[in-house]
């Protein structure tokens, strides 16, 4: 029984590593991503001041991602309000059905 705890114990401590070090490169592809975005934004905003002053670029970009930002906040919000509230409801009531059926039948 020891020497299987001991051997359930050394293979958990493998696993943990590998989630250890897959957490970390999953951290790190996700910093990395975001920077590729901020240069794609940076590349957008010099792609467009060719034809444009800098500062048009760069109001142009900043109001397109805005309205991004706008619509996805309103989309999530949707979400949540349809999520709300949080507890359980349908659980709740059949629970509270089946402990009114449990104190009528210990009536009987």
């Amino acid at each position: 029984m020891r020497g299987e705890m001991r051997l359930a114990q050394a293979e958990m401590k493998e696993k943990g590593k590998h989630y250890g070090k897959g957490g970390g490169l999953f951290g790190g592809a996700g910093l990395v991503g975001f920077l590729a975005l901020q240069a794609l934004v940076a590349t957008v905003i010099a792609a467009l001041a060719v034809p444009l002053p800098v500062w048009a670029a760069a109001l142009i970009v900043t109001v397109a991602l805005g309205v991004i930002a706008a619509v996805m906040a309103i989309s999530g919000k949707k979400h949540v309000s349809r999520a709300a509230p949080p507890a359980p409801e349908r659980t709740i009531d059949s629970v509270r059905a089946d402990v009114a059926e449990i104190k009528e039948s210990a009536k009987r």
